[in-house]
C-alpha cells in the first residue's frame, strides 16, 4: 500500500519521523512535502497528497502543518477526498471506520511526534465498516458534486 504524505515548513522533523514509522509499518510513501525551512505555503502540498490520492497514485495520504487544519481545508478541495483532523487517536480511527477517510491531517504544533505516530497507527490499522455509513458517505459525496 501507497501512502502519500506532504507538509509546510512547520512539520519537517514531524513528517520525517512519521514516514519513518509508516515505513516500519511495511508501507511505501511518496514524499510531496518539503524538506526546506523557509516559509512555504501549505495549500500547494495538500493539494499534491489530495490528487496524489484521488488519482489512484496512492492509496492513503498524511497532512501535516502547524495545526493540520489549512493542509486539509486543502486537501479536501479535490474531488473524492475526505481529509480528516486528528489530535488523537479514537477520532482517527472512527475517521476511517464510520467516513472512510482517506487523507489522515494533524499538527505538528498541536501534537508532538509520539502521538503523531499514534494517530496514524490508529488510522492505518482501522477499516471502513460500509453499512449504515455508507449512506453517510454517499451522501458527503453527493453534495460534493452539486458544487462543482
Amino acid at each position: 500500500m501507497k501512502i502519500a504524505m506532504g507538509n509546510d515548513h512547520t512539520a519537517i522533523e514531524m513528517k520525517q519521523a512519521v514516514k519513518e514509522f509508516v515505513e516500519t509499518m511495511g508501507y511505501e510513501v511518496v514524499d510531496f512535502g518539503t524538506n526546506e525551512t523557509a516559509s512555504c505555503d501549505y495549500p500547494v502540498f495538500g493539494e499534491k497528497v489530495g490528487r496524489a490520492v484521488a488519482s489512484g497514485e496512492a492509496d492513503l495520504g498524511i497532512v501535516i502543518c502547524g495545526t493540520g487544519v489549512g493542509i486539509s481545508l486543502a486537501a479536501n478541495k479535490v474531488k473524492g477526498i475526505r481529509a480528516c483532523v486528528c489530535s488523537e487517536p479514537y477520532t482517527a480511527r472512527l475517521s476511517k471506520m464510520h467516513n472512510n477517510s482517506n487523507v489522515l491531517a494533524f499538527g505538528a504544533r498541536v501534537v508532538g511526534i509520539e502521538m503523531a505516530k499514534m494517530i496514524t497507527e490508529e488510522w492505518l490499522k482501522a477499516e471502513y465498516e460500509g453499512g449504515r455509513h455508507q449512506r453517510r458517505v454517499d451522501l458527503i459525496t453527493e453534495i460534493e458534486n452539486k458544487n462543482l
